[in-house]
């Protein structure tokens, strides 16, 4: 059904501004007065009765009043909630699928937002955290999945921009970072390497900084989707990686393991833009954290085609 007729009514903002403010309420849960709802929204009370009819009229949500126990959701469709919210598909952002463990991801965050709530729903592949989260500040994603590290990164220099709705744990992300060399007899970083380093990648960009530490190495901008092979061809020495790519590729590449404390580096996250804390509680309410686990690991083990 199209609702875009009865969000330009008189009360139309007053509806898309009442479902927003309603999107983070489950079934069972009690919600503000009218009363409240009208000084949150800055509505008149009655503006606010007639917008929650509207709601209810369109089946997007049922409350009831208990007296003084307050009022509860006894029903609620997600999807139509969402409509008249102005918000008719999700669309998010994650890495570039090239290992397993990113296809496995992308897909159980589609099939279960899908199959779950009936939400339209789709994501874009870019490349680099920075420009994930530039297009979340931007509004042109609801979300964006980076690394725990990133996100952490990120909030330590633009405090309060972004939102962590909800993170997946160590081994999400991908196994661990490592440090792919040229020379099948290479140990450590060395003075006068050429290293790979992507402005784009939070994580790759900072702990190839790290890696390197006082070593006089020359940095050699590139993509980091075309890191393994540059490092193959000699056009860099060493560079900083994603191990899951190694090994889906079953290269014999000579690489050593990195340590990131708390393993943060390989916790996947989903951001929000904390100026949309609507859409925060949206998604905290619908992620299905281990449904979503669950189809990363069917997708990892070979056992099932991917989604995205």
């Amino acid at each position: 059904m199209n609702y875009n007729n009865q969000l330009m009514s008189k009360n139309g903002l007053a509806v898309l501004s009442l479902a927003k403010a309603l999107l983070k309420y489950k079934v069972g849960d009690r919600t503000p007065t009218v009363t409240e709802l009208s000084e949150k929204l800055n509505i008149s009370r009655g503006t606010a009765q007639s917008a929650i009819k509207t709601l209810q009229n369109n089946n997007a949500i049922h409350i009831v009043s208990k007296g003084h126990l307050g009022s509860y959701v006894i029903e609620k469709n997600d999807k139509i909630l969402l409509e008249l919210a102005g918000i008719n598909l999700l669309v998010g952002a994650m890495p570039l699928p090239y290992s397993r463990k990113y296809e496995g991801l992308a897909t159980g965050i589609i099939t279960t937002m899908e199959n779950k709530h009936g939400i339209p729903m789709t994501l874009s592949y870019m490349r680099g955290a920075k420009n994930r989260i530039a297009m979340v500040l931007e509004n042109r994603y609801n979300f964006a999945v980076v690394s725990k590290y990133a996100a952490k990164e990120f909030l330590d220099a633009h405090k309060g921009q972004i939102d962590i709705v909800c993170e997946f744990g160590e081994g999400t992300y991908c196994s661990s970072h490592v440090i792919v060399f040229h020379d099948p007899h290479a140990k450590e970083i060395q003075d006068g390497m050429r290293v790979g380093i992507d402005r784009d990648s939070i994580d790759q960009s900072d702990m190839t900084k790290r890696a390197c530490g006082m070593k006089k190495v020359e940095f050699i901008p590139v993509e980091s989707n075309n890191l393994l092979r540059l490092v193959q061809n000699g056009e860099i020495d060493a560079a900083v990686w994603n191990e899951d790519e190694i090994i889906d590729k079953m290269s014999n590449m000579n690489y050593i393991k990195l340590s990131v404390e708390d393993k943060v580096d390989t916790n996947a996250v989903i951001i929000t833009n904390s100026a949309t804390p609507e859409m925060t509680d949206l998604l905290k309410h619908m992620i299905d954290i281990e449904a979503i686990l669950k189809m990363q690991k069917i997708v990892n083990d070979g056992k099932m085609t991917p989604r995205y």
